[in-house]
């Protein structure tokens, strides 16, 4: 029953235009916890050609990713502005929080921005890594190289996947 549903899929995606299995996968690449990596295997997965597939989720992960970061850095800008004008309360950070600030002091951004993606999605990852005070220009780097990194293997995934069930 699964394995029909996929040969569906498949025939569906590969009546598609390049450019629409491109315009369709951009967005899915954006959604949180599904990101490059599922992405890019589904895409892959689902008979989309890699070269493709992978850029595609690729872009729509980075692309929201870099919107977070960026507001986030703002939000960050303007909160401890005013923060400078009167004395801070002493309030406890929630447990997210919490665990994000103990693995970045562990790991650093690279560590945090490779691994964070499987806990939480990059999407709230990357923003609260510079809620926390790391560098903006690390931040967008790393997180980059995670979405790239991540979204190109589980694309290669996703075409062994591919020619194990067709």
């Amino acid at each position: 029953m699964f394995q029909d549903l996929l040969v569906q899929l498949h025939d569906l995606v590969s009546g598609l235009e390049p450019w629409q299995q491109v315009l369709a996968l951009v967005p899915v690449g954006a959604i949180p916890f599904i990101e490059s990596y599922l992405g890019s295997f589904l895409g892959a997965g689902l008979g989309i050609h890699p070269a493709l597939a992978i850029p595609a989720a690729v872009l729509g992960n980075l692309a929201a990713t870099f919107v977070m970061i960026g507001l986030a850095g703002r939000t960050r800008d303007a909160v401890t502005r005013g923060l400078g004008e009167r004395p801070a309360g002493e309030k406890q950070p929630s447990r997210f929080r919490a665990k994000i600030a103990t693995a970045l002091e562990k790991y650093g951004v690279p560590g945090v921005s490779m691994l964070g993606p499987f806990v939480v999605a990059s999407q709230i990852t990357a923003p609260t890594l510079v809620a926390l005070g790391a560098a903006r220009s690390r931040v967008y780097l790393w997180m980059g190289i995670s979405i790239i990194a991540w979204g190109v293997l589980f694309g290669a995934f996703g075409s062994l996947f591919l020619a194990a069930i067709v």
